[in-house]
């Protein structure tokens, strides 16, 4: 009769040094994720509007089609054109620009817009310590420069023209100086407009410079008043191609009523 095998039974000996499994790497993984969020959302609350905007914009319409706002596209974009029908929705975009300016606050009661025959016109007028230009002097200050800026960042997109003017007071300059409010008007327009095209603005987009002296005064019952001494920028008006065609037929009409002796 054979004899029972014998049962052997190994035993592992535990150690530390051993496989612990991949459960680690997911908690890790999504620990970094997490920290990843929070820094992105830290970023998003101190940067600028536009910038959360555009954020913004892109997760609701990551193809860029809809309304274009997750797109670079400085305020007015690359495919606004001006006309007199849209010319609130630029209003209103700049204003939200200079909202986001340092001291906007402080400069916000020397900035009007208003809608013109020629365009649009965004008037900075100085207060009696100078508000955009150290006094009599073409150079800019930092409030100046800082407001043209966000104007050529947020213009530099549209096909449209621009024009510069500079208004000065009536306060004459000694009877004897060479150099006077004509002068002064001419060289900060001309201020303005170097400080637009090195941040934006087209070399070709900017089609006149204007110095008026004291002969466009705001306040002509007050020539005197610091608010007389101002820069305007106006943009444009592009005329459709629709009202273009209907101008052309209007008058290839009139040409053939009055070679038929028609009225």
């Amino acid at each position: 009769m054979d004899k029972a095998r014998p049962i052997i039974i190994l035993k592992k000996k535990g150690g530390h040094g051993g496989h612990h499994g991949g459960a680690w790497k997911v908690a890790y993984a999504d620990f970094v994720t997490a920290m990843m969020a929070l820094f992105i959302v830290l970023w998003l609350l101190n940067s600028s509007k536009q910038v959360q905007e555009a954020v913004g914009g892109y997760f609701k319409d990551p193809t860029g089609t809809s309304r274009k706002v997750g797109s670079n596209m400085q305020g007015a974009g690359e495919n606004f054109v001006l006309t007199r029908d849209n010319m609130p929705k630029l209003k209103e975009q700049l204003q939200a620009a200079m909202k986001q300016m340092t001291d906007f606050e402080k400069l916000k009661s020397h900035i009007d817009m208003t809608v013109t025959a020629e365009g649009l016109r965004i008037e900075l007028s100085e207060s009696a310590s100078g508000t955009f230009f150290n006094s009599g002097s073409a150079k800019l200050n930092s409030d100046g420069a800082e407001l043209l800026i966000t104007l050529a960042q947020e213009l530099s997109g549209l096909p449209n023209k621009l024009s510069i003017e500079r208004h000065t007071d009536s306060q004459p300059y000694a009877p004897s100086a060479t150099y006077g409010n004509w002068e002064l008007s001419a060289d900060r327009a001309n201020a303005a407009r170097r400080v637009m095209q090195s941040n934006g603005i087209h070399s070709d987009q900017i089609t006149q410079v204007r110095g008026f002296a004291d002969q466009r005064l705001r306040k002509p019952d007050a020539p005197l008043d610091p608010a007389n001494r101002r820069i305007s920028v106006i943009v444009q008006y592009i005329v459709k191609n629709n009202d273009d065609d209907d101008t052309e037929r209007s008058s290839s009409s009139e040409t053939k009523h009055s070679a038929t002796g028609e009225k």
